[in-house]
């Protein structure tokens, strides 16, 4: 069977593309091996949130007295019942790509895709029979999944990745996560908010390590405040399994440290999907290890494109689906501005959240920048006090000589929901007057934005 497109994969890359692709005329097919929506919609960015609301909710019951509201009895985690919500939450999400599919008439080929010359791709399905499918264009969007590293191998029981954090059939009693990034730092905030003991263990010299060190010092805070052990320059140099629980020593600056859990997870990055399709056989080059693409994600075998977790760029969801699009797009013939990967959000649902985009102040300052900074604690948000969630800050950095804002980075409860209002104004080049005179709505832990912007250069009235 011919298509004008064949997408390898369902993930937000895939599926955005897909559907894109679709309502610009083309006749579209994906091949998928698993579930439709990919690893983030299945495994990932979803069913994380679902627990990590699970979390929330527990945490508001067993401080209900707070908000002056009485709740007789014992108040426990439910953990299978926060389980299965996560995954009924994902199931429906999935069942929701599937209606999409079908009102735009893509076709879903259930398998394994690999290229092949002459634009085929060859899909195996799950009984090995083979069929071959040609397209004018071909994407590949096959995603990523948890990097292992050699101390650390994952058996699925005590060693366990991301995928079995989320399905595991009791709650464990202790758990010790190995990297502090979105998808570590995550899961350590989950499973401590529902009463597992939880130690985060990072290599470099803070947690969250690619966010602004401020940022990174107060989440440290608010974790420990949380009686969550954080250990930071420390590293997990072997873990013995043999026995009810697992050794592991770590290494710190005062030397190895020997930490007994139940569970240790690895939360130490993803590795892209390259393996079994076909790139070895067309040639198609590689740079540092992912797909070497153009602007418009061509590579460099006329026909064949890449998007997502396998080419450069940040491994976010949102960008997968940016760059599908920007990539149909041209492929259609439109006239398309390629993506800006300096003004990408990138957000942690962690309690306190963090969201950012743009520069850190020491990138900016490195970057030969002089800067002007304004920050805003929501300790002085009326919002804040009232919602009982004051730790954090708005922290925005400005070009001193243009005014304009270079990056944002923020701290707080909702924050992922504010950022998004940052990339606009970067995309306007806004200047930071031009912040301070948007009025912003009281009371609102947006309106911190502006008081930032304010702060910058020193007319904030509430601080």
């Amino acid at each position: 069977m011919s298509y004008d497109l064949i997408v390898i994969g369902s993930g937000p890359g895939g599926y955005v593309a897909a559907i894109r692709a679709s309502q610009l005329g083309m006749k579209v097919g994906v091949v998928e091996r698993s579930e439709i929506g990919g690893i983030c919609l299945n495994w990932g960015c979803i069913p994380t949130k679902s627990l990590l609301k699970s979390a929330q909710v527990f945490e508001y019951a067993k401080h209900a007295a707070d908000y002056g509201v009485a709740i007789e009895g014992e108040i426990k985690p439910d953990f299978e019942a926060m389980v299965k919500r996560s995954r009924d939450v994902a199931a429906g999400m999935s069942k929701g790509i599937q209606f999409l599919f079908k009102k735009n008439k893509i076709e879903v080929i259930s398998g394994s895709g690999k290229l092949k010359p002459n634009k085929t791709v060859e899909v195996t399905d799950a009984e090995g029979n083979k069929t071959d499918y040609t397209a004018n264009h071909i994407i590949l969007a096959t995603g990523a999944r948890s990097r292992e590293l050699p101390n650390l191998p994952q058996d699925g029981k005590k060693i366990i990745g991301y995928r079995k954090a989320m399905t595991l059939e009791k709650q464990p009693e202790s758990m010790i996560v190995v990297g502090s990034g979105a998808i570590g730092s995550e899961f350590a905030n989950f499973y401590h908010s529902i009463g597992t003991k939880v130690t985060l263990v990072e290599y470099m010299p803070n947690i969250v390590p690619v966010e602004d060190i401020e940022v990174s010092k107060q989440l440290e805070r608010s974790f420990k405040k949380m009686k969550m052990k954080v250990m930071t320059k420390a590293s997990v140099e072997e873990v013995d399994t043999s026995g009810d629980l697992c050794k592991v020593k770590i290494q710190t600056k005062k030397g190895i440290e020997e930490h007994e859990a139940e569970v240790v997870l690895s939360a130490v990055g993803i590795i892209p999907n390259l393996e079994n399709i076909g790139i070895e056989d067309l040639g198609i080059e590689l740079e540092n290890g992912k797909i070497k693409v153009d602007d418009y994600y061509r590579t460099n075998v006329e026909g064949v494109y890449a998007i997502g977790d396998i080419v450069h760029g940040p491994a976010l969801a949102h960008v997968a689906s940016a760059e599908g699009i920007c990539c149909v797009e041209k492929i259609s013939g439109m006239d398309v501005e390629p993506i800006n990967y300096k003004n990408i959000p990138g957000c942690t649902y962690t309690s306190p959240e963090v969201a950012s985009t743009g520069m850190t102040e020491a990138a900016a300052i490195e970057a030969g920048y002089e800067v002007k900074v304004g920050k805003f604690p929501f300790t002085a948000s009326g919002k804040a006090s009232a919602a009982g969630t004051k730790d954090g800050f708005v922290k925005l950095v400005f070009d001193a000589k243009y005014g304009e804002l270079l990056g944002a980075h923020l701290i707080g409860a909702n924050v992922t929901e504010m950022i998004g209002e940052m990339v606009v104004a970067r995309n306007l080049e806004t200047t930071g007057h031009e912040l301070i005179k948007s009025i912003h709505p009281h009371p609102t832990m947006n309106e911190a934005i502006m008081e930032a912007a304010a702060a910058a250069y020193g007319e904030v009235i509430h601080m």
